[in-house]
């Protein structure tokens, strides 16, 4: 039996240690726990307020003095606040224990449980210690002020977790009664008008998610209103955040509102770092009902390539850190983002971002994850779409790898067999432009043929596919002129546009396709119709597509290919006219890769040489300047002479093109190509000090990354050093301008204007001596007019190196000591290879695995000559 204590000159020093398995019976999220203690009818103490851990205890170091003589009642309180600093009213009751003051003082000085009564399933309980002491002058008295706002506040939480309970409506109506009247106590310059939003919000919205009340954006308006009074800093602006989220994330819920899921993922993006680990508010916000639900559901929202779009896709992967299950799907996602805002802007760090990211998404789905499919595909594809852009051939050979493992994880009877195939197909069409190989577009029909077996009549990708075989056909004809391709070709483009709806972002694909095989079929027939139609599809593709979208660039080559065609058949000067401003329009398109602007300015010097058009000048410099500023962008000797390899045709550039221009920029090429990495600079440094030394330092940066990339063997590694040394350089080519915007160094870096050559030979022309293995030519430099230049057919590269060591023998290009007369020239084992008329550039669709059908991509790759 306890035993019974004098209480006179007694006093009970109590100290609350700890708390355990604290839940608010109305399921809010509290922003701390206190505890209160009563004697008789009086709360004469409470504690600080201790922020709830994950597993929902508390921990306080708290002491109160309490006298046994003011009332043999004595009670404690398990109370939650929903404020973290000034609390209105008292926060709500989680549970109360009445005991006598011989169960208090009967533990002897030693720590001791109080467990109260069940709430939601467990038993909370506290952790107390209590000491007597004698004669004490500090015992507590009742210092709280009662007011009608607390008694309503208290009342509202009350009626609210009696709601939550029991489920009856009368106790909810009588929250918000209560909750309301304490609003209108608060006005906005009260302290607690937050407080008072806040309590009034949290009771309308869980009537909202039991279907007891209705008006959710009431609700949210209360919300966002508290949070405006609660900025970042104050305490409370976490615990605001986190309630405006449960409100956006019920409405997406409820009415799947886009904005509102968007609005939650960026909250969630401020709230998460402002929650500290182990905290009762970090688990559920970072838990399955929190931030997880909304990366899930961002994830499965159409793809938004706008910087907008992009930007939110930005903030789910940092809710993803390394190691979360869902970091996939948003690596996935946005690197899916960027390559479509690629396709539409023509930005290449989209590009390279977004492979970077498909590798990573790759890297976190090993054989056997039912992400890896569609994974491997977004990487090809991506992969697929730089070496169109770029003209790698690494990245379409592992692009061809990539598809060729696709179809082996989508078995006959997977929902996206057909895309597999289809992708594969697209590679392989692509590989055939590139390296001519009868067999790769063959297999490429084939798959297309299965893949379209697999999208019948109704099929969401069947337009697509239909598109995809199409293009290839087409491209078999051009190869092998079988004419049963070809109106194949048309037929099926009539129907994959048929399926086509005109604002579908994607229709104008298919009207460039179809203009291609009409203008094919018309060099045949030579039936007006078709080259009148071929040209009105590509003017409505061009209104169909903004100004700077990449694939204008294609609707240009049709334009061209269309009047060439039928300039060829009628010879009318003005479509001659026509065919050059698009060949202009094509090769100048800023926001398509070099390959296939260099290509077009190729075609563009063929077609005026043919036809004596008067623009062979401004097309052969186009040219050079395309070709200049593509090996500007790879970072080794090695890669550079691959990338100007691939453009080995231009050696047959027509040698009556007689152009100093064309001299400038061949020569400027290899001279600023040498000049990036060590210039004198000495004038200067002496005119701009700072300039110089921006120059220089720039360019030991280039010489380190271009040095730097030759020893990296990973893909990966290689992705960035390139992006690296390609952003390195176009800092190099900023500081060159601005050194070229000043008066006295406008030829900085630059050959010799031809004003320079004319002032040169004012005591006699210059004479300037063009030999390759191909051709060998001079070009004539007077005093005053235009240049002079002048075949020389029978002179060859031999002779004209022997000539050059008579008249300079320090500048022997071989190091050979010259000899006393020319070698005898031999006869060429074959003329320079034919020029044939340029083939078309082919436009190919690819789908993104396991992706809607709705949000297909597509890509158009252009032929090489």
């Amino acid at each position: 039996m306890s035993p019974s204590y004098p209480f006179h000159d007694l006093y009970a020093l109590s100290t609350v240690l700890s708390g355990k398995d604290l839940k608010v019976p109305s399921k809010r999220t509290p922003a701390g726990i206190y505890i209160s203690i009563n004697v008789g009818f009086r709360r004469c103490w409470k504690s600080a307020i201790s922020v709830l851990s994950s597993e929902a205890s508390a921990a306080w170091a708290d002491t109160a003095t309490l006298s046994p003589q003011a009332s043999p009642a004595f009670s404690v309180e398990i109370r939650a606040s929903y404020e973290a600093d000034r609390i209105l009213g008292c926060g709500e009751l989680i549970r109360k224990l009445e005991l006598s003051w011989d169960e208090l003082l009967n533990h002897g000085n030693e720590p001791f449980n109080l467990s109260f009564s069940s709430v939601r399933g467990v038993h909370p309980s506290l952790t107390l210690k209590v000491a007597i002491v004698h004669a004490c002058d500090d015992a507590l008295s009742d210092s709280f002020i009662d007011c009608k706002i607390d008694r309503d506040t208290d009342a509202g939480h009350a009626r609210l977790a009696t709601y939550v309970k029991r489920r009856r409506v009368s106790h909810l109506k009588a929250a918000v009664q209560h909750f309301q009247l304490v609003l209108d106590q608060c006005p906005v310059s009260h302290p607690d008008h937050a407080a008072a939003l806040t309590n009034l919000a949290w009771a309308c919205l869980k009537g909202y998610t039991q279907n007891d009340l209705h008006d959710i954006d009431a609700t949210t308006s209360l919300f966002r209103e508290a949070l405006a009074l609660r900025p970042q800093h104050h305490p409370d602006h976490p615990l605001y955040l986190y309630n405006l989220t449960k409100a956006l994330t019920w409405r997406h819920i409820r009415e799947s509102t886009a904005a509102d899921i968007r609005e939650a993922a960026q909250l969630y993006h401020e709230l998460l770092p402002l929650c500290l680990e182990g905290t009762y508010l970090r688990s559920i916000a970072a838990g399955e009902y929190g931030v997880d639900y909304v990366i899930g559901e961002c994830n499965d929202l159409p793809i938004d390539a706008s910087e907008e779009g992009i930007c939110l896709r930005r903030v789910v992967l940092e809710l993803c850190p390394q190691g979360h299950q869902l970091r996939p799907g948003a690596l996935h996602k946005l690197a899916w983002a960027l390559v479509t805002h690629f396709k539409q802007c023509g930005n290449v760090d989209d590009l390279d971002e977004s492979i970077r990211f498909c590798r990573e998404a790759v890297s976190l789905c090993p054989e056997g994850h039912t992400g890896r499919g569609s994974n491997l595909n977004n990487l090809a594809y991506s992969l697929q779409v730089r070496f169109d852009h770029q003209g790698k051939p690494n990245d379409l050979d592992e692009a061809i790898s990539l598809y060729e493992e696709a179809p082996r994880l989508c078995p006959v009877g997977h929902e996206y067999r057909d895309t597999s195939l289809d992708n594969l197909g697209g590679a392989l069409a692509t590989c055939f432009d590139k390296r001519k190989d009868i067999d790769d577009i063959t297999r490429a029909i084939s798959l297309y043929r299965e893949a379209l077996t697999l999208c019948p009549p109704g099929h969401p990708r069947r337009d697509t596919t239909l598109n995809n075989l199409a293009l290839a056909l087409k491209t078999r004809y051009d190869a092998l002129d079988i004419s049963e391709d070809l109106n194949e070709a048309i037929d099926l483009c009539r129907e994959s546009l048929g399926l086509n709806r005109l604002d579908n972002p994607e229709c104008h694909a298919t009207l460039q396709n179809l203009s291609s095989a009409l203008c094919s079929r018309f060099t045949h027939t030579q039936k007006n119709e078709d080259v009148e139609e071929a040209i009105n599809l590509c003017q409505e593709s061009l209104v169909a597509l903004p100004s700077l979208h990449p694939d204008r660039h294609f609707s240009y080559i049709w334009l061209k290919e269309a009047y060439v065609s039928r300039y060829q058949i009628l010879h009318d000067p003005a479509d001659l006219s026509l065919a050059v401003d698009n060949f202009r329009l094509a090769s100048c398109h800023p926001t398509q890769g070099f390959p296939p602007r260099i290509i077009q300015a190729y075609r563009w010097t063929i077609a005026v040489e043919q036809h004596g058009h008067g623009s062979a000048l401004e097309a052969y410099s186009t040219f050079f300047e395309l070709l200049d500023a593509h090996l500007a962008t790879r970072s080794s000797t090695t890669s550079q002479r691959e990338a100007a390899a691939a453009f080995h045709y231009a050696r047959s550039l027509p040698a009556d093109a007689a152009s100093l221009e064309l001299v400038e920029w061949g020569r400027g090429q290899q001279w600023s190509l040498a000049s990036r990495l060590k210039t004198p600079v000495e004038d200067l440094e002496s005119a701009n000090p700072k300039l110089a030394h921006n120059y220089l330092e720039l360019s030991k940066l280039v010489s380190n990354a271009a040095q730097d990339s030759t020893t990296i063997t990973d893909r990966a590694a290689a992705d960035l050093a390139a992006t690296k040394y390609r952003k390195l350089m176009e800092q190099w080519e900023a500081a060159v301008a601005e050194i070229r915007s000043l008066q006295a160094f406008s030829r900085f870096l630059l050959p010799p204007s031809y004003a320079d050559l004319q002032a040169a030979a004012r005591h006699g022309p210059v004479i300037i001596l063009i030999a390759s293995e191909y051709l060998c030519s001079a070009i004539i430099v007077p005093t005053s007019g235009d240049p002079h230049h002048v075949p020389l057919s029978s002179i060859t590269l031999a002779i004209a190196s022997w000539l050059l060591t008579k008249w300079h023998p320090n500048q022997d290009p071989e190091n050979q000591q010259p000899t006393s007369r020319p070698p005898t020239p031999k006869s060429p084992n074959g003329d320079p290879p034919p020029l044939r008329p340029p083939s078309k550039p082919p436009q190919q669709q690819t789908h993104l695995l396991n992706q809607p059908a709705k949000a297909h991509l597509k890509t158009w790759l252009p032929a090489t000559p």
